[in-house]
């Protein structure tokens, strides 16, 4: 069974380059403090580490 994570947007995409809007849109966040539940792979980790400073993740230590 593949890990999971839990994805938190806490900061606004607002005034962001375009590239971090569609990296926060690809993750399924498109409310703050909505949280959604991804499987943990390399193309998710891409997307959480374009937007770390706008995100909370909870799930398996980095």
């Amino acid at each position: 069974m593949a890990q999971k994570l839990k994805v938190t947007l806490f900061r606004s995409g607002i005034n962001r380059p375009q590239d971090q809007k569609d990296a926060i849109r690809g993750l399924g966040l498109t409310r703050l403090h909505q949280t959604v539940t991804l499987n943990d792979t390399p193309a998710i980790r891409g997307m959480i580490r374009k937007v770390s400073h706008l995100v909370r993740v909870l799930g398996p230590a980095n």
